[in-house]
């Protein structure tokens, strides 16, 4: 979305799709007075599904960075500002007609063509635009009155359906979103306005402790729901057992050379889980509450808990079902390595049927882990370590782990949670027979 102003065409922070209202600024890729080109990437912007790069539909010079990095955006407020060198282009004209008719390409190119002939520019990554408080409060004017009743300004399509669920007239209400833009408070209020009891006037809980208050960025807000969702309608059992993983180690050792240190534990546990689940198909599968059905999945999406720099994600290695150790190996190493720099797609952060997490990373033995809505089960592996283990009625040191894992108990009694579970410890005590089986 653009409008214009005296200085140049002023860019509004697009629909990101899915519901998504607001994104964080994370890394400016132009700086003041750059030259920018039709589809050049001009900033990298996290919401609360990935990391997303946004580019321009003007081409021009860069006059005001409307954010800092570290701030969250509302969508439909200002971003950038270009002073334009010509008028918009074609592929801009192109975004606005597609953005106008709902299409999907509000991110990836705004629609246009393949064929362009425009090369994305992009500064230096270490290179970072810093903005000043004077450019982010630059002041955008409003387009002019007709005298005609205008449709209203809604960008989100969360805010339209919010608002059509609740019967709300978008004409009846005061926006109070920048520029004009109908957010989703202003929905909410018409909504509570509408229902609520006369309001009792109470004198605030006092609140102790003025210690510093940390904002929760999108990614945060996310997470929250995502997990306070899980923990309301899920009811969730959990069972563990000790595992002896001395076989499994000596045979990943036994498969290292000096050039390949071949598959790691995690690959083997991988393969192990996906032959589990073939057993146990129940567990690779969403509970569809409306309908009252288990709803299996022919595929798996092995989703692999990884640690990054804005939290705990979980992207899915997709296929999972059909790779090997070796496959699996590899595409958990790539997978992992993107998804700790925020790059992992779309479709393999949403793609995941079933959750793996090696929580022994972070050198601890056990977790009672949140299952990952809408799946129904997670299993977890703990550090391994030399424990003192009874081997034929002698007491031998062993490399043990505790294994946990979580179920959703809508879906299947303990009876199938403990198959599943010996299943997968029974293949890491003898992973050479397990092997020859797959």
């Amino acid at each position: 979305m653009t409008t214009a102003t005296e200085t140049g065409q002023v860019f509004l922070l697009p629909d990101l799709g899915e519901g998504l209202t607001e994104a964080e600024v994370v890394r400016w890729l132009v700086a003041v007075g750059d030259e920018v080109v039709v589809d050049q990437a001009i900033v990298e912007v996290e919401t609360a599904k990935s990391l997303v790069e946004v580019p321009s539909p003007y081409a021009g010079r860069v006059a005001v960075l409307h954010g800092a990095e570290g701030e969250t955006l509302d969508v439909g407020t200002p971003l950038i500002t270009v002073e334009a060198a010509t008028g918009p282009t074609d592929e801009a004209e192109l975004y606005r007609e597609e953005e106008k008719a709902g299409s999907g390409n509000v991110l990836i190119g705004y629609g246009t063509p393949e064929a362009s002939g425009s090369r994305r520019r992009r500064r230096p990554r270490a290179a970072t635009a810093r903005v000043t408080p004077a450019a982010t409060a630059a002041p955008v004017s409003s387009p002019p009155s007709t005298g005609r009743r205008r449709p209203p300004r809604v960008v989100s399509p969360l805010v339209r359906r919010i608002a059509a669920d609740a019967g709300v007239d978008l004409h009846s209400l005061t926006p109070t979103g920048f520029g004009g833009i109908i957010v989703r408070a202003d929905v909410e209020r018409a909504i509570g306005e509408r229902s609520a009891p006369a309001a009792v006037t109470e004198s605030p809980a006092p609140v102790g402790g003025g210690g510093e208050r940390i904002p929760l960025n999108g990614f945060r807000k996310a997470v929250s729901a995502a997990l306070s969702r899980s923990r309301a309608e899920i009811p969730e059992a959990t069972v563990w057992v000790d595992v002896d993983a001395t076989p499994l180690w000596e045979l990943r050792e036994s498969t290292r050379t000096a050039t390949d240190a071949g598959p790691g534990i995690l690959a083997y546990l991988a393969r192990f889980v996906v032959a589990a689940l073939k057993e146990y198909p129940v567990l690779n599968s969403r509970l569809d509450v409306d309908r009252q059905e288990i709803v299996l999945s022919d595929t798996v999406g092995l989703g692999i808990a990884v640690q990054s720099e804005r939290g705990l994600v979980v992207p899915a290695v997709l296929g999972a079902e059909s790779m090997t150790t070796a496959g699996l190996d590899a595409a958990i190493r790539d997978l992992t390595a993107r998804a700790r720099e925020g790059r992992a797609t779309a479709e393999e952060m949403a793609g995941g049927t079933f959750t793996l997490n090696n929580y022994g990373g972070f050198n601890v033995d056990g977790s009672a882990a949140i299952i990952n809505h809408p799946q129904v089960a997670i299993l977890g592996l703990g550090r391994i370590i030399d424990r003192p283990w009874v081997v034929d009625g002698e007491i031998v040191v062993r490399k043990i782990t505790q294994m946990s894992f979580v179920f959703d108990h809508r879906v299947c009694d303990g009876g199938t949670a403990a198959g599943f579970m010996r299943s997968v410890a029974d293949a890491i005590e003898n992973p050479a027979s397990a092997i020859a089986r797959l």
